[in-house]
């Protein structure tokens, strides 16, 4: 039983937080930094998988219109992987974007992955070496919402570090 329900509160006394203590925790909350080895893994992720893909693609088998197709499929991923992970970032705290905009990010990502998936599986090429492009083309994507994120908590930070007008 909750002693303190009949005294305005809600019940919830361990969750709840005073004003007071929303302001001392915004005032020393202080972004944290990145380690220089988690961002040399993040960009040495990225470049491997942009490596990785860059291999596949100059040497894949079959016609150049294949080729150009799957170089632009990729690429048109790769944009809205970035696209994506900047629109849930921005929303997080807020929505800050409109309904409409938010489905014109998720429906192109939806499109550019469901149409790379689709020329992928549709190529007449050895199995394994569609394996290889799949497998490197998700390892690119994951990669870029990791790099992202990455650069998007160091601008955070810096921002943070900046002297407001307050001060």
């Amino acid at each position: 039983m909750d002693t303190f329900a009949g005294d305005g509160h809600s019940g919830d006394v361990f969750n709840e937080t005073t004003p007071v203590m929303q302001t001392a925790s915004a005032r020393t909350a202080a972004p944290r930094l990145d380690t220089r080895a988690w961002r040399l893994q993040v960009w040495v992720s990225f470049a491997a998988a942009v490596g990785l893909c860059t291999t596949g693609l100059l040497w894949l088998p079959g016609a150049d219109l294949d080729r150009a197709f799957m170089v632009m499929g990729y690429l048109f991923c790769l944009s809205m992987a970035f696209t994506v992970a900047k629109t849930v970032r921005d929303n997080e705290t807020r929505r800050v974007d409109t309904p409409l905009w938010s489905a014109v990010v998720w429906g192109g990502f939806g499109m550019a992955m469901a149409l790379t998936g689709w020329g992928l599986w549709r190529m007449e090429i050895n199995p394994s070496y569609k394996a290889y492009l799949g497998v490197c083309w998700l390892f690119l994507i994951s990669s870029v919402f990791t790099l992202a994120k990455t650069l998007r908590d160091a601008h955070e930070a810096a921002l943070a570090r900046q002297p407001s007008l307050e001060d």
